[in-house]
Parts: C-alpha cells; structure tokens; sequence
C-alpha cells in the first residue's frame, strides 16, 4: 500500500446537493447530459470510493468523485448554506413495484356509465 496523499482537485460548491449528472457537465468532464448518464450507468464513475450508477445521486461538500484518473474532493464556498444530507430509502424490491403498478391501473368506474376509463398514455 502507498503512503503517498491522494492529489484532489477541489470543486467549490455555491449550493448543495448537485445531481452526480450535472456536476459532470458542470466541470467539463462530459459533452452532454446524455453522455454523463451513460458513463454513469455503466459504471464509469465513483463516489466516495464505490462505483456509482445513480444518475441523478445528489451530491454533498465533503463527497469526493472519482473519473478518468483525477479524484475530485467537494467543498462548500464559505458564503453558502449547507444542505442537510436526504437519509437514503430502500429501494423496493421486486413484488413491491408490481404491487404498486397493479394499484394505479385499477380504476374506478364511471358512475353514470359503470364503464372504466380508458388509458393510452
């Protein structure tokens, strides 16, 4: 193991969370959004030393990010409020999600016709 310091380039934030997406574009890393998301979600990036595939991961002063060789560190400009970090939910797992998708398709009758709305969107 190494005992030479990580070199970070420190990123100053004016405001808090930045979505892991946008800070790419915004530190001229990616073209477009397009190409950030993709390099996301197909593993290219790390935040906090794990790989991430959250496209949208909201990113805090203190979280460092990982791409193409260079380690950027997260700071907070002294004139800025600090953002209170969103405690992660779980994810719902499998059953759940079709649970919840059968509940949005059952409709309830009209009550002048006893017929279903009909959906095409």
């Amino acid at each position: 193991m190494s005992d030479e310091p990580i070199d970070y380039i420190e990123v100053e934030l004016e405001e808090e969370p930045i979505e892991l997406c946008n800070l790419l574009k915004v530190l001229d890393l990616v073209e477009t959004g397009g190409q950030a998301k993709m390099l996301i979600g197909e593993g290219y990036i790390a935040v906090n030393n794990e790989i991430c595939t959250v496209k949208r991961k909201k990113m805090y002063s203190g979280d460092n990010l990982h791409f193409d060789g260079d380690d950027y560190l997260l700071t907070l400009s002294p004139d800025a409020i600090p953002a209170q970090r969103a405690e992660s939910t779980p994810e719902p797992t499998e059953p759940e999600k079709k649970k919840k998708r059968n509940r949005s398709r059952r409709n309830k009758k009209d009550a002048d016709t006893g017929r279903k709305p009909i959906s095409f969107g």
